[in-house]
């Protein structure tokens, strides 16, 4: 108390000298019409200054649910693009009883969305980060898309956040086909370029011209089949000489990915048991 005491004592004439300042400025508007109308328009021009700035950072902010909800959309557009494309094949042509097989044990896939927090490009063993885990159902071998098609598959999970083993890795290896054909063959990345990747393994009689579409082949429990991978730029003969390989242009920036989906599916665990059959069985025979 007595400090403030010993404020307003040694500021008096100030403080008097500031509301006698107030006072005059009121009075000025309050009795003159032209001041006053300078003063409301000013004020008003202040005001929807603030405002504009307000309305502009809560549509910022919301950028982020609108970017989430494109993404997931885009996805599902993408399964029922390659739905309706399989339909159409199937009108074309008489499908055989192992396609079907294939196209029916790979329905029921979910998506689980999730973010990116962590991703590496320029080196040879990229790794991305994203923050979703065990906890929201995510598990080791899941397969990840974005808007722009395949990110890659979850190669380590913890509870709540998970590392996926992209495309952009020397390692992985994804079975992908070409679209309105029978050729398949596996996804590679050869280091460099962080928009090409490279499909092996396609016969040298195939006929394939460059633009011809990549996607998944459904040939796994990790992907369902036709989610859009790239398009061929060039065709060559592979290393080999037995085959030709197929410079894929990526169709995922990785290098502005921020939203994915991790692909789930009630029948992996099916797929993966009776792998683990096979194992057993294979260990008892030697």
């Amino acid at each position: 108390m007595q400090a403030l005491l010993a404020f307003l004592k040694k500021y008096f004439y100030w403080l008097l000298f500031l509301g006698l300042e107030a006072f005059s400025v009121m009075l000025l508007f309050w009795f003159n019409t032209y001041q006053a109308s300078a003063w409301y328009t000013a004020a008003n021009s202040v005001a929807g200054r603030v405002n504009g700035w307000y309305a502009e950072a809560v549509s910022y902010i919301n950028l982020k649910q609108a970017n989430t909800q494109l993404t997931a959309q885009n996805t599902y557009l993408q399964t029922q693009v390659a739905a309706l494309r399989e339909e159409l094949d199937k009108v074309n042509r008489k499908e055989g009883i192992n396609e079907r097989s294939v196209r029916d044990s790979l329905k029921g896939y979910e998506m689980i969305h999730a973010r990116v927090i962590s991703n590496s490009l320029h080196k040879e063993k990229n790794y991305i980060v994203i923050n979703k885990g065990e906890a929201d159902g995510v598990k080791v071998d899941m397969g990840v898309v974005g808007g722009g098609g395949v990110v890659g598959i979850v190669f380590l999970t913890s509870s709540h956040y998970s590392l996926v083993l992209p495309v952009l890795h020397v390692k992985s290896n994804i079975s992908c086909r070409v679209r309105h054909s029978q050729y398949f063959g596996s996804l590679q990345w050869t280091g460099g370029s962080t928009t090409t990747a490279y499909l092996y393994d396609i016969p040298r009689y195939a006929r394939i011209g460059k633009g011809a579409f990549v996607e998944t082949s459904g040939y796994s429990a990790i992907f369902p089949p036709g989610i859009f991978v790239g398009r061929v730029t060039e065709v060559s003969n592979a290393p080999d000489g037995l085959s030709l390989q197929l410079k894929v242009n990526l169709g995922t920036d990785f290098a502005n990915l921020t939203d994915v989906d991790v692909v789930y599916t009630h029948h992996k665990a099916q797929v993966d048991g009776l792998y683990r059959k096979l194992d057993e069985f294979e260990t008892k025979k030697k």
